[in-house]
């Protein structure tokens, strides 16, 4: 049909929708703005050091974790220049690195004096490694995944690298009966590495924008990607007994962890609250010296943290009686023989220290401490 010029087209009724009942609209589900407190980093650079400063510098922030050495080939007045992030996830810490060529070793001394016995598990974005535990060597590149026990002493030399790290505690896994004992100092590769990988990927894109409220489905995340891509691949068959007793030993520790100053921390109390006899309870604890001389020494280590603590100024004497030591003579002689050196060492040590920093520094949070605290 074809309209004149002067015609005008009849007007049309204006939409109309019917329907049975009234259509209810949903705003796009988001977070709510919020004030959230952000993730805490330790930020480390020798860049602004003198050459001969930087690889000394190193050490001491390595020191609670691994000895570290230069290259043979490497001069202590040469720059080395290093870059490291410690971010803690209270429960977990991540760190990305990017450092020189250096070698390392966390020795038997080492292991033995410290309460350090987390997970290590290392992503190299570039450069290699080579670690040696017990003569068996672990070679970590690019697209693997390095997974080691901070309880058993190894050594070892790294390239140029970049590198990012988790440090798990192991009761992280206590649900899952632990990580199998068989997983320390391994490599792994495949689909559900590169899918942990892609996982830690993701998170430090989103460091910065993360808070503390983000923190536990972070580590339960966490949790379940690192157990699933690293049990499947240890034979079970060969170390069913290691994983048993792996699990038993976690909640063990957990128990006298929690329990330092109770009184009635007995090889009784613990066969009971795992529900297991005596007798293997001793065998659980036969690598540590005995049930005793384990929890004997976790109470000396808490001790040493408490005089070590610039903020805890409670006497020795009371430290000691609340650790469950009968007397302070007895916890002097018991923490000589353990450490090489007195309580009131300590202290003086710790009140040297005091006076060298400003006030303010003293609430700072220290690598040392978050290494020593993670998972309590």
């Amino acid at each position: 049909m074809m309209w004149n010029k002067v015609d005008i087209p009849p007007e049309q009724p204006a939409f109309a929708e019917r329907r049975r009942w009234p259509r209810t609209y949903h705003a796009p589900l988001c977070s709510e703005v919020r004030e959230a407190l952000e993730l805490v980093s330790l930020p480390f650079s020798t860049r602004s050091l003198a050459p001969n400063q930087q690889f000394l510098a190193w050490q001491d922030r390595m020191a609670p974790l691994i000895d570290v050495r230069l290259p043979q080939t490497a001069d202590a007045d040469d720059c080395f220049p290093v870059d490291q992030t410690v971010w803690n996830l209270e429960g977990a810490l991540l760190i990305q690195q990017d450092a020189p060529a250096f070698r390392y070793e966390r020795s038997s001394e080492k292991v033995r004096f410290s309460s350090i016995d987390h997970w290590q598990i290392t992503f190299l974005r570039s450069g290699k490694t080579w670690t040696s535990v017990n003569g068996h060597i672990a070679e970590n590149e690019p697209g693997l995944m390095e997974i080691r026990s901070l309880g058993c002493p190894f050594y070892g030399r790294a390239l140029d690298t970049k590198s990012t790290t988790l440090i798990l505690p192991c009761d992280l896994f206590a649900d899952h009966g632990g990580l199998p004992s068989a997983s320390n100092n391994l490599v792994f590769k495949g689909a559900r590495i590169k899918l942990l990988s892609d996982y830690v990927a993701f998170l430090e894109a989103n460091l910065t924008s993360l808070t503390k409220d983000d923190l536990p489905s972070v580590r339960g995340q966490l949790r379940e990607l690192v157990f699933h891509s690293v049990a499947p691949l240890v034979d079970y068959h060969l170390h069913n007994d290691q994983i048993s007793q792996i699990g038993l030993m976690t909640r063990a520790r957990h128990f006298i962890q929690n329990n330092l100053g109770s009184a009635n921390l007995t090889p009784e109390t613990l066969s009971r609250e795992l529900a297991i006899s005596r007798t293997r309870l001793y065998e659980l604890f036969q690598n540590s010296s005995g049930v005793l001389n384990y929890i004997r020494k976790r109470r000396l280590l808490a001790a040493r943290a408490a005089l070590a603590d610039p903020a805890n100024s409670r006497k020795i004497a009371y430290i000691a009686n609340q650790l469950g030591f009968e007397s302070a003579a007895n916890f002097s002689r018991a923490f000589t023989h353990e450490f090489g050196y007195s309580p009131s060492e300590v202290r003086k040590h710790t009140s040297g220290v005091k006076t060298e920093h400003p006030p303010q520094a003293e609430d700072l949070p220290t690598f040392d401490h978050w290494l020593s605290t993670l998972g309590l």
